[in-house]
């Protein structure tokens, strides 16, 4: 391809830095999706074991939710014998990798980062593309997974390889603890942060001395293929990184491997547990890092800056198209204030614009595929027998809009507590609003789902802030965030933390400083020295 896509122009793009002139980003990428929708469609992308590409017997088509007439890759699906084979080979190819000193193998996962930052210009459009991200979304998640890299190599050297000395029990003996690899981790990826939540598991699994053997989402072996590219050539051993493109039946078949040591999965709550469950289940448990999805809440109380609380709801409810585990999805609004913020809410969604997410000025683009339609429809219908559709719930038609499946984005009010829509994961662009006359039992009401991942709060009073931060059962708070109430996290700033069924029995999450230590097991050393 062109050394186009070489060129790292500022400015950089991340979740929070809503206000700045994305121009020349829009004018890069501009130049940049004419060249690489011309080379589209013409590879077929392999299973990598030991470095080698593996055929296998079923391929399947890959094609853009924005344009379903777009194919953007033949994919050959790794076979469970493909499955097996990796695993073993990561076997034979861990005990190197372990026994690398720590700084050296931290220097390599930096050097990913630097890889995975040149290549930003390639992957965001890519993510465009496959997922139906907008330009800035997916600029910033390729500028997130090259911070991610970098994040855990420098963890690794904050915690000094973690290894640590303790004190003596008796002057002739040496005594210390330090953290060891497990052996070989499967990772299992979502299709809606293909890059940045795969590099997020797989750099963490590595720099603690594991060997990975990843499975992107079945949509993502594009970008798949090119983050394993980036750590193979920061040196990365090839027998250490295997590359497993493929559907459910590749799923399985890992997850069902009794070689892996360990495993790192992000995706639904249904699946999550049927993993914790199978690995807890044989002779010894094995670790299951996870992160399963949430049931968003923000809370706008009467002090609060309505115009600032609508537009980061509006952002965390419809960027991407609700598909993020982060999405809001429903607010408790002061009732004195209530019919005020519905107004400007509604305002804010309607200026927000939906269609082709190449163009510069799309915020919304499709959502993923027909069942994802399909799952909007039941909810509108549900929310129009139960409750009230207050704005959205139509299908676009005409044009592109015949080719994927572009949702106007629903705001509802009307449903009662126990709803299914105010309780179940929709991963959908649809927001239900519903009033309060006391904030502590707002909290309480929305703590009273089964997931825990982000909640937000917009608030004048600091004692309303500290009620928020005090009771709310999330493991990611944001207070009076413009740029998302309740989405927006970034390594090394906002930890990704779920509790309950959002996240492993730990809640330690991504992006902070407690996930890195997941990856090892801890070991006492006794040393006697006379």
């Amino acid at each position: 391809m062109s050394d186009i896509f070489d060129d790292t122009a500022p400015p950089r793009v991340t979740y929070s830095n809503t206000g700045t002139d994305f121009g020349p980003v829009h004018d890069r990428l501009d130049q940049l999706f004419p060249a690489l929708e011309a080379g589209l469609g013409r590879e077929t992308v392999l299973p990598l074991v030991d470095g080698h590409a593996v055929t296998g017997p079923v391929t399947t088509a890959i094609r853009s939710p924005i344009d379903r007439d777009m194919l953007l890759a033949e994919v050959a699906e790794a076979d469970a014998a493909t499955v097996a084979r990796a695993v073993a080979v990561a076997r034979a190819a861990q005990p190197a990798w372990a026994a690398l000193p720590w700084p050296e193998r931290a220097a390599i996962i930096r050097r990913a980062g630097d890889i995975l930052a040149e290549m930003k210009w390639r992957m965001g459009p890519l993510l465009v593309l496959e997922v139906g991200k907008s330009r800035l979304e997916a600029m910033g998640e390729a500028e997130e997974a090259a911070d991610l890299a970098r994040y855990y190599a420098a963890e690794m050297e904050r915690n000094l390889g973690y290894e640590r000395l303790l004190p003596r029990a008796k002057p002739e003996e040496s005594c210390g603890s330090l953290l060891r690899p497990y052996g070989v981790f499967g990772v299992i990826a979502p299709f809606n942060f293909p890059v940045a939540l795969s590099v997020n598991m797989i750099s963490a699994a590595l720099a603690a001395g594991n060997a990975v053997v990843y499975k992107p989402g079945q949509i993502n072996a594009l970008t798949g293929a090119l983050l394993v590219q980036a750590f193979l050539k920061a040196g990365v051993p090839a027998g250490v990184l295997a590359f497993l493109p493929g559907g459910a039946a590749t799923g399985e078949a890992l997850v069902a491997d009794t070689g892996l040591d360990g495993i790192a999965f992000t995706g639904s709550h249904a699946v999550g547990m049927e993993i914790h469950r199978r690995f807890a289940a044989g002779r010894f448990a094995r670790p299951v890092i996870v992160e399963m999805g949430g049931k968003n809440p923000a809370y706008v109380t009467a002090t609060a800056d309505l115009d600032r609380a609508a537009e980061g709801i509006a952002r965390s409810g419809f960027g991407l198209q609700g598909q993020k585990c982060s999405a809001l999805s429903k607010v408790y609004v002061a009732a004195a204030i209530y019919d005020d913020f519905l107004d400007r809410l509604t305002a804010r969604t309607a200026t927000l614009t939906l269609g082709d997410p190449r163009r510069r000025e799309v915020f919304m683009g499709p959502v993923i595929d027909d069942r994802a339609a399909a799952r909007q429809a039941a909810a509108v219908d549900e929310a129009r027998r139960d409750g009230r559709v207050i704005m959205g719930g139509e299908r676009l038609g005409g044009g592109i809009y015949d080719r994927g499946c572009y949702l106007a984005p629903v705001i509802v009010d009307r449903l009662g507590a126990d709803h299914r829509l105010n309780s179940d994961e929709l991963f959908l662009p649809f927001v239900s609003v519903q009033p309060f006359d006391d904030l502590a039992a707002a909290i309480a009401d929305g703590n009273r789902v089964a997931y825990g991942l982000t909640a937000g709060c917009y608030a004048g009073r600091q004692a309303e802030i500290d009620l928020f931060l005090d009771r709310a059962e999330a493991g990611a708070l944001y207070v009076n965030r413009a740029s998302g109430a309740t989405t927006g996290a970034w390594p090394g700033h906002q930890p990704f933390c779920g509790w309950k069924g959002s996240g492993g029995a730990g809640g330690k999450g991504g992006l902070g400083p407690w996930y890195l230590p997941q990856f090892m097991r801890e070991q006492s050393r006794t040393v006697m020295l006379r």
